[in-house]
């Protein structure tokens, strides 16, 4: 593999690495994984145990996560600079969409050190390709936040815009947050991806008004969210009902808000709020 003409330094490769079938890495991505000295991995033991599936001979690793990335980067700079080749790949997929890398790319680019992307698998694209969902336009959130107020802030801006949502979710959130996000988005196609490219590999395909019982699901899931097919608004007169008997059993403005807005769907708690402290 050949340094950066243009500045002599080495080359950062971004290589995208098998979701779980390993016949999905490219005869290019083996080549400089077989080749350059050192990659830096989102989970070094991890990484091992994926070079002997692959049949590749382990080089030197380093950790590069999302709790080191930004510590390390001058160290892996100094690397580039100094002319040596590296390459990045996460556990799974493409690197960056929702893994470290981001900082390390912006940095190369800022420097003028050649970046170069070996594309392959990637598990949001794969699930949307395999939902039979509406493929654009479409966004990514990587993994929701832990808490209902936070997902709110997330998806909020989506709500009332023709895209399908891309995300992922732990097993054991899956029922609730579907349950939450019917009442954000209203009725919607659903699609849960999981297991992709692997002996188990399945898509279950649903509406937010008729979520089935997913709780036994198993394994890494990806969900898909149609975008909706008419607007799914509760009218702003039941929504001015609800406030007014809401307000009857007391409780604060929050309150009532977060109580209203479960009762609905098409509303942000914050824009129920707003409608309640207009009285």
């Amino acid at each position: 593999m050949l340094l950066n003409e243009k500045t002599k330094t080495g080359i950062l490769y971004i290589i995208a690495t098998p979701l779980g079938n390993e016949q999905d890495l490219s005869p290019r991505a083996r080549d400089i994984l077989e080749n350059v000295p050192l990659i830096l991995a989102e989970d070094t033991k991890r990484a091992g145990i994926n070079f002997s599936r692959w049949h590749l001979k382990a080089p030197k690793f380093i950790s590069f996560n999302d709790h080191n990335e930004e510590n390390k980067l001058d160290y892996v700079l100094e690397l580039l600079t100094s002319g040596q080749n590296i390459a990045l790949i996460s556990d799974a997929g493409m690197p960056i969409l929702s893994d470290p890398g981001y900082l390390i790319v912006r940095a190369c680019r800022e420097k003028e050190i050649k970046v170069s992307v070996i594309p392959g698998p990637c598990a949001p694209v794969t699930a949307l390709a395999g939902s039979g969902i509406a493929p654009q336009p479409f966004t990514f959130f990587g993994f929701l936040p832990r808490k209902a107020n936070d997902i709110e802030k997330t998806i909020a801006p989506f709500a009332k815009l023709s895209v399908s949502l891309i995300f992922f979710e732990r097993k054991d959130r899956l029922q609730e947050t579907l349950s939450f996000l019917y009442t954000l988005l209203g009725d919607r196609e659903v699609c849960i991806a999981r297991e992709l490219t692997k002996e188990y590999e399945e898509y279950i395909n649903f509406s937010l008004s008729n979520i089935p019982n997913i709780q036994s699901l198993l394994g890494e899931i990806t969900v898909i969210i149609g975008p909706p097919t008419t607007l799914q608004q509760t009218n702003k007169e039941e929504v001015l009902a609800l406030i007014k008997k809401e307000k009857e059993l007391g409780g604060t403005t929050k309150n009532i808000a977060k109580r209203v807005q479960s009762q609905c769907y098409g509303w942000t708690t914050s824009e129920i709020y707003a409608l309640a402290t207009r009285d």
